[in-house]
C-alpha cells in the first residue's frame, strides 16, 4: 500500500473523515448567435468529506451460481487464502489482475526523479476485496463448487483447492419468470421463489436482512449477473412512476421483470442495486423510487471486452480526424450466457447496449459528421457450445481518411470471458460502497449532499451507462476513468490530471516553481519504494492519523 501525506491548508485529516477544499473549475458556454461562442471560465467552491471508516461489506449477487458469479467467489477466495496451482505454462499465483481498483496505478505528482505512480485503490480508504463477503440467488440449486466445475472456466487443480471452501456455499433461491429469459433455461430451474411478486419482493428484503445480520455486516450491495432479460414494455400506467410501479407489482402484472423486482426490493431496503446486464431493468418508476429513497442504482451491462475495445478505439480515430463509417463486431461463445443469449428477445437487449457504445464520440466531431449521421454499425453473437467461456471476438472498423481514401482494422480477440467479467464486479462493488462515505457541500449549500443516487460515475465499468435525467451519456473510455479518479483526487484536495508537464516545456525551465530533476535523468514507470510502502496516510504533520475498525479500535491504516 502507498504512504502518502498531502501537505496543504485546504486538506484536514480527523479520525473519521478527510475533509478537502476544493476549487471545481468549469466553463460555461452562450451562443448568441449560431456558430458564434461566448465562453465563461467558472469556479465553484466545493468542500469533500470522506468518511475514513471502511464498512464490513457483504456482496448479494443474483446469478451467483452462474460463471460470473462463481468465478469472482472462487478468486476473492484464492486471493484471500493466498492460493498457487500448477498450470502447463508453470506455477500461477491469485491475483487481481483485470481489476482498475486493485491492478492499476494513478500519478499523484512529481518528485525530483520523475512521476510518482501509486495504486489506484491507495488514493482513498476503498474496501479491500479479500474482505468483501459474498452470498446470493440462482435458479439453480447448484452448490458453488459443483458450479464452478460446470463453468469450466478455472484449472482443475485449483477448483479443488477451493472444492472444500466451496461446496459448503449454496445459492437463495431466486425469482423464475420464463417468459423473461430463453426456455433454454428451464433445465436449471429447480430453485425457484414461489407466490406473487409483491411477496417475491418480501422474500428478496427478508433475504437480505437475514445475510446482514447473520455475516454481522454494516453494508449489502447487491449486483445483478444473472441472465440477460428481454425488454420490457415502459407504459403509462404501468412503470413510468414510482407509484404506478409499486401498484403494478402488487397486482402481479405480467409485465414486471424479476431484475426490477429485485431492485424494487434492494431500493426499499436501502441496498445499492448494480445491474450488470443489458435488459431495462431500470425503467422510469424504478429511477423514481431510488430518487426517494436515496439509494443508489448503477449499470447497464458489464463493459469488459470488445465494447471495451470499441469505447477506446472509435474515441482515438474520431479525435484523431479519421471517420470511422462502418463497425462490423462478430462473437461467438458457449457459455450459459451465450445460450440464453441464442434467443432472439434477448439477444436484442445485448444488441441495444453494445451498438450505443459510439454515439457520444461520434457527435462530438460536426467536421466529421453532420447532425444525426452515424457509423453503420452491426452486432453479432452466436453460441457455440464447444468453445465454453473462452469468447471470441472479431471486429473491423472501416473509415474515410484524406482524399478519398480508405482505412480498414481488423481485429481477432480470444479471452475468458468471466475471467474480464469477475474483475469489473468487484470494481462495481467497491467503487459504488466508496461513493456512499463521499459527501460534498458549495457556496450556495451549506448542508452536505451525497452523489445522485443514478451512480455514473460508475460508467468506465458499463457498456450502456445509466445517467441522472438531462445528463450527457459519456462512453469513451479515458473520460470515464478520468471523471472517477479526478473526483476522488479532489477529495484529498489535488488538482485534476492533466498532461501539460510546462515544467518540461519551458525554454527556461528554472522560471516555474516546480520540482525539477537533472536533464537526462531516467523517468520510473512506476515508483516501486511507494508501492511497497505501509499504507498509512499521515496527515500535514507527518503524524500516522488511523481508522475505526469494526470494533471500534485504531488501526492506523488507510
Amino acid at each position: 500500500m502507498a504512504d502518502f501525506t498531502v501537505d496543504s491548508p485546504n486538506v484536514q485529516y480527523t479520525r473519521e473523515h478527510i475533509q478537502s477544499n476544493y476549487t471545481y473549475q468549469t466553463s460555461r458556454v452562450e451562443e448568441p448567435k449560431p456558430g458564434k461562442y461566448k465562453v465563461t471560465p467558472v469556479d465553484v467552491k466545493v468542500n469533500f468529506r470522506t468518511q475514513r471508516r471502511k464498512p464490513r461489506l457483504g456482496c448479494m449477487l443474483v446469478g451467483w451460481g452462474g460463471n460470473n458469479g462463481t468465478t469472482v467467489t472462487a478468486a476473492v477466495l484464492a486471493n484471500k487464502l493466498k492460493m498457487s496451482w500448477n498450470t502447463k505454462e508453470g506455477v500461477q499465483h491469485a491475483n487481481y489482475y483485470g481489476s482498475v481498483t486493485q491492478a492499476s496505478t494513478l500519478c499523484i505528482g512529481k518528485s525530483e526523479t520523475g512521476d510518482v505512480y501509486i495504486p489506484f485503490k491507495d488514493i482513498l480508504p476503498m474496501v479491500h476485496p479479500n474482505d468483501i463477503i459474498f452470498d446470493g440467488w440462482d435458479i439453480s440449486s447448484m452448490n458453488l463448487a459443483d458450479s464452478m466445475r460446470r463453468a469450466k472456466v478455472l484449472e482443475c487443480e485449483l477448483q479443488q483447492k477451493l472444492r472444500p471452501y466451496m461446496e459448503k456455499m449454496k445459492p437463495r433461491p431466486s425469482i423464475y419468470l420464463p417468459d423473461f429469459i430463453a426456455a433454454n433455461q428451464a433445465e436449471r430451474a429447480d430453485n425457484v421463489m414461489t407466490g406473487t411478486k409483491w411477496e417475491m419482493v418480501q422474500k428478496i428484503r427478508d433475504d437480505i436482512r437475514d445475510f446482514k445480520t447473520s455475516k454481522k455486516l454494516d453494508k449489502v450491495i447487491v449486483l445483478w449477473t444473472a441472465n440477460t432479460e428481454r425488454f420490457s414494455l415502459e407504459e403509462v400506467g404501468l412503470n413510468s412512476t414510482a407509484e404506478e410501479l409499486m401498484h403494478s407489482i402488487r397486482k402481479n402484472a405480467a409485465e414486471v421483470s424479476p431484475s426490477t423486482l429485485f431492485a424494487v426490493a434492494c431500493i426499499l431496503e436501502g441496498c445499492a442495486y448494480i445491474n450488470g446486464s443489458p435488459q431495462n431493468t431500470f425503467v422510469p418508476g424504478v429511477v423514481e423510487l431510488a430518487t426517494q429513497h436515496n439509494v443508489p442504482i448503477a449499470g447497464d451491462d458489464f463493459k469488459s471486452g470488445q465494447t471495451k475495445i470499441k469505447s477506446v478505439l472509435v474515441d482515438f480515430l474520431v479525435n484523431a480526424g479519421i471517420k470511422p463509417v462502418s463497425i462490423v463486431s462478430y462473437n461467438h461463445l458457449g457459455n450459459n450466457d451465450g445460450k440464453n443469449l441464442s434467443a432472439p428477445k434477448q439477444f436484442r437487449s445485448k444488441e441495444i447496449s453494445k451498438s450505443n457504445v459510439v454515439d457520444d464520440m461520434v457527435a462530438s466531431n460536426p467536421i466529421l459528421y453532420e447532425p444525426n449521421e452515424k457509423p453503420d454499425h452491426c452486432v453479432v453473437i452466436k453460441y457455440i457450445p464447444y468453445v465454453a467461456d473462452s469468447k471470441r471476438a472479431l471486429d473491423e472498423y472501416t473509415s474515410e481518411i484524406m482524399m478519398g481514401g480508405k482505412n480498414t482494422i481488423s481485429m481477432h480477440n480470444t479471452c475468458e470471458d468471466s475471467l474480464l467479467a469477475s474483475p469489473i464486479i468487484l470494481d462495481l462493488v467497491i467503487l459504488a460502497d466508496m461513493c456512499q462515505r463521499i459527501e460534498f457541500k458549495t457556496e450556495s449549500c451549506a448542508d452536505y449532499q451525497s452523489f445522485n443516487c443514478v451512480y455514473s460515475i460508475l460508467s468506465y465499468l458499463c457498456k450502456a451507462p445509466l445517467v441522472p435525467r438531462g445528463a450527457p451519456v459519456v462512453n469513451a473510455l479515458f473520460k470515464q476513468r478520468a471523471c472517477i479518479e479526478n473526483i476522488f483526487r479532489a477529495c484529498i484536495g489535488l488538482p485534476p490530471q492533466n498532461f501539460m508537464t510546462l515544467e518540461d516545456k519551458l525554454s527556461k525551465p528554472l522560471s516555474m516553481p516546480t520540482v525539477t530533476r537533472e536533464v537526462g535523468s531516467v523517468i520510473p514507470a512506476v515508483k516501486k519504494a511507494k508501492l511497497e510502502s505501509n499504507g498509512v496516510h499521515k496527515n500535514p504533520s507527518g503524524i500516522p492519523i488511523g481508522i475505526a475498525n469494526e470494533n471500534g479500535t485504531v488501526n492506523g491504516t488507510h
